[in-house]
């Protein structure tokens, strides 16, 4: 399927669909300016049916506060939708950014899309986000 998704004055947002996933790319760095564009992309493609993501961050060069507060957000919209999100992304300091804020054991992590992909979604969603902490 071809990409499709949203462009801002410098960075676009991607979107295509795989193996019942909808795969979100954010190649740009996720900041106060750009946050908003993924955000307003998982809104759309909730609005139109969608339901199970994978946001894909492999090529992220930044991620900060405002990043991780998009990604909690979208989260819970995808959750009110019964839907699931699988998060792409191998990047060891993206990785210590969720760590840092806490969110490093509540998502799925993958190191790639195509590994995020593999499977189709199997219905579980995030009726149990955020997992408990031990």
């Amino acid at each position: 399927m071809s990409e499709q998704g949203v462009a801002g004055p410098h960075a676009r947002v991607g979107c295509r669909v795989t193996n019942g996933w909808t795969v979100v790319r954010a190649d740009d760095e996720i900041d106060i300016a750009f946050a908003p564009l993924v955000r307003a992309e998982v809104g759309r493609r909730l609005a139109e049916g969608h339901r199970h993501f994978v946001l894909d961050l492999c090529g992220t060069p930044f991620l900060d506060s405002m990043g991780l507060g998009m990604i909690v957000a979208v989260t819970k919209r995808i959750r009110s939708h019964h839907g699931s999100l699988r998060i792409a992304c191998s990047d060891r300091r993206l990785l210590h950014v969720f760590a840092l804020g806490g969110l490093g054991t509540v998502y799925s992590f993958h190191d790639s899309v195509e590994q995020a992909v593999a499977q189709p979604p199997d219905g579980e969603g995030l009726a149990d986000w955020p997992p408990a902490r031990s």
